[in-house]
């Protein structure tokens, strides 16, 4: 009898310590990929204050270029993992009064805006943005985009790893391509398939319209994902950029993966050798005829535009 209840106790911690993985894995991955304009639903995704430009405090790339951009200041919006780039080129090349911000959110009159993947696609689309910093838009944003008139030009300005993430004691640190779509078509369901311990997988989702989703259902392509709701008391493996997940990681709660035995580092995103990565786009109307908007593009493909990327810690993009 006590051995059986040894056994069902260690059962019981095994089954709490995997949910508590994925609570982990919802908290600081997918709750951040909640887009939504709302102030509560911005400050789970990013600290906004820690990015503002001209505030001597922020954290962002410091950059003296002659370039600077006068008359109509084009409105700037974007991803949230990519405000660090963006907030630092508006730093560089805007002027300081056209940036207003309240000390939680930016005002409607500054040039500068921060409502994410989701809210930067919709305020292209409607008019209210002049151009954004995104991943690939979703079939769902083009439509809306096309609906409204706009036809949607893409500047690729760097590039970035697409990765995926599971507990850091997992003892799995490589998976194929094919595995991995394997998994979120529901196909494999345990990681011992792939050469982990006999325990569920939880193939974690993201929001639709996200970055990270659009970017996911790209690298399925007609393959659909499939999660068992069951799998909710086995071991996650969730999915972002990898800039994103940087200071997750640094925190020592996961890990990413290599994927057909390539780690996404600096290097192989680089050299092209990681096989899952994708550019990192400016999008504007093709009909907006702002003068300032060739300016802003031509810095951010700049060599001191492409540096300001670089040490904001994305790579540069390809020539």
């Amino acid at each position: 009898m006590k051995k059986l209840t040894k056994q069902i106790a260690a059962l019981a911690a095994a089954v709490l310590g995997f949910a508590a993985f994925d609570a982990a894995i919802y908290c600081n991955v997918t709750r951040r990929y909640i887009n939504s304009t709302s102030p509560e639903m911005q400050s789970k995704s990013i600290e906004v204050s820690r990015y503002v430009p001209f505030d001597p405090e922020a954290e962002l790339v410091q950059s003296h270029t002659d370039v600077k951009l006068s008359g109509e200041i084009p409105v700037i919006d974007g991803a949230a993992a990519l405000l660090p780039v963006y907030a630092s080129v508006v730093q560089a090349v805007y002027p300081p009064e056209s940036v207003q911000f309240d000390g939680e959110n930016y005002t409607p009159e500054s040039a500068m805006q921060y409502t994410n993947t989701r809210g930067a696609y919709k305020a292209l689309a409607d008019g209210t943005a002049d151009i954004v910093l995104c991943a690939k838009p979703s079939a769902e944003q083009i439509a809306y985009a096309e609906e409204q008139g706009r036809e949607l030009v893409y500047v690729p300005v760097a590039r970035e790893a697409f990765v995926f993430i599971v507990n850091k004691d997992n003892p799995v640190d490589n998976l194929t391509a094919e595995q991995i779509r394997g998994i979120y078509a529901g196909e494999i369901k345990s990681w011992s398939e792939v050469g982990g311990k006999h325990i569920m997988i939880d193939a974690v989702q993201r929001n639709a319209g996200s970055g990270s989703q659009t970017t996911m259902l790209t690298f399925m392509g007609d393959t659909p994902m499939h999660r068992n709701p069951l799998s909710f008391f086995g071991s996650a493996i969730g999915y972002s950029f990898r800039y994103y997940v940087e200071g997750i990681v640094g925190n020592g709660g996961v890990k990413m993966l290599a994927v057909n035995g390539v780690y996404p580092d600096p290097e192989h995103i680089a050299d092209g050798s990681y096989p899952v990565q994708g550019d990192v786009l400016a999008v504007y109307d093709a009909h907006n005829d702002n003068p300032n908007i060739p300016l802003l593009l031509d810095f951010m493909r700049s060599e001191e535009g492409q540096r300001i990327i670089a040490e904001s810690g994305y790579t540069p993009a390809a020539n």
